[in-house]
């Protein structure tokens, strides 16, 4: 069969018919463990019973009204995320690219409405990651990403990952905000250090510039805090986050201080779909399960437990294994070569993973994995090691 999909994908040859937990069941008969998890959307795994639960009584009640009317899941959401962050506000959207683009009309939003409308550009690591828009592609300065998508969209500036002196060099009087990923994602699970966290947030307060902290991919539990900054005792005035929030459902939303917060008045943005009963609904119940007792503390451990093991297999095979990268359950394997083909055996071999950035092999369990998984997926690793012909 001809696929009626436009070519911007190179998926792989197979679909699912169901999964549960860490588990995808093909329709080829096969069982593969996932620990792509929808690129680190389904933070509680597949078939969730409580986010089915929540889905349906609340598809019973009200799927979607607007924001010209008082949502009450809205608010409730909203609420619960302020009082566990630094936040006083939030703005919902479906996606991470939206949260993104809200991140960055905020933080101009603010310097337009005290007066200072020509501070107004934006700070970013070079080839970090912060979605897919026009905007984003920019925010990115990824030559590759915004090939055939010009002219360039003003207002971004760029200084190299963890060089403090590039950093210092790139901000001018216009600088607005920093934007980086607390952990880059697609850019290769690169950690910032929380001493270089921490010089950003002193720079930026020295020179009245607003940092923002993109926890679309490395938040809502995943690094074993809510937040993976939350490690540095920094404190952002926009984070935008997406991803497990909704648990796979499509949830986007900004945080942000009562400070920036201030020049969004009634018409300065909005969006049809954000914040809609639905997703509010899922949200909640996302949340039910992150902040119960303990929860965050088992994705510590079970990450500090997998990180030991995978370094093992490091020791074992550093002819393959360049280094183990990350923070908590957001994991990669640094290959010496392209990934593409141990990516492949892990796959031939049933378990599910996914690119990065500099021979990045990308591993995404749901927080809710079991040790015996994670048991599972080591001896597969060293399985494909020990075939693997470099």
């Amino acid at each position: 069969m001809v696929s009626a999909l436009a070519k911007n994908y190179s998926r792989r040859k197979i679909s699912f018919k169901k999964g549960k937990g860490s588990f995808l069941y093909a329709n080829n008969g096969k069982k593969y463990l996932d620990f792509v998890q929808g690129i680190a959307v389904n933070s509680l795994g597949h078939s969730n019973p409580n986010l089915i639960k929540a889905v349906s009584q609340q598809s019973k009640k009200l799927w979607h009204i607007s924001n010209a009317f008082i949502i009450p899941e809205g608010e409730r959401l909203a609420k619960r995320l302020t009082k566990k962050t630094f936040a006083d506000y939030v703005i919902f959207q479906n996606s991470g690219t939206e949260a993104t683009e809200v991140a960055i009309k905020v933080a101009r939003r603010y310097f337009y409405s005290i007066g200072q409308p020509k501070k107004n550009r934006v700070l970013c690591i070079k080839n970090s990651f912060h979605g897919r828009t026009l905007a984003a592609i920019f925010a990115s300065g990824s030559k590759k990403m915004i090939e055939g998508f010009g002219p360039k969209v003003q207002g971004f500036d760029h200084f190299e990952f963890g060089n403090i002196k590039s950093l210092k060099k790139s901000i001018t009087k216009k600088t607005a905000a920093i934007m980086v990923e607390t952990v880059m994602g697609e850019g290769g699970i690169k950690v910032i250090s929380k001493k270089f966290l921490k010089e950003i947030e002193k720079i930026c307060k020295k020179k009245k510039i607003l940092l923002i902290f993109d926890e679309i991919q490395c938040g809502i539990g995943r690094s074993g805090k809510f937040f993976a900054y939350e490690y540095s005792n920094v404190k952002p005035d926009i984070v935008p986050i997406a991803k497990g929030i909704g648990g796979g459902f499509p949830i986007g939303a900004v945080l942000m201080n009562k400070k920036v917060a201030s020049g969004m008045i009634p018409g300065s943005h909005g969006s049809t779909f954000g914040g809609n009963p639905l997703a509010m609904s899922v949200g909640n119940a996302v949340l039910d399960q992150i902040f119960k007792r303990g929860f965050l503390k088992n994705v510590q451990k079970i990450s500090k437990y997998f990180h030991s093991e995978l370094k093992k297999i490091w020791k074992d095979y550093p002819n393959i294994i360049k280094e183990v990268r990350g923070l908590g359950l957001l994991i990669g394997l640094q290959l010496h070569q392209d990934q593409s083909r141990f990516i492949k055996k892990l796959m031939e071999n049933n378990l599910l993973t996914i690119k990065a950035g500099e021979n990045v092999v990308r591993i995404l369990p749901p927080l809710t994995v079991k040790k015996k998984e994670v048991d599972l997926a080591i001896k597969i690793i060293k399985k494909v090691c020990k075939i693997y012909k470099v």
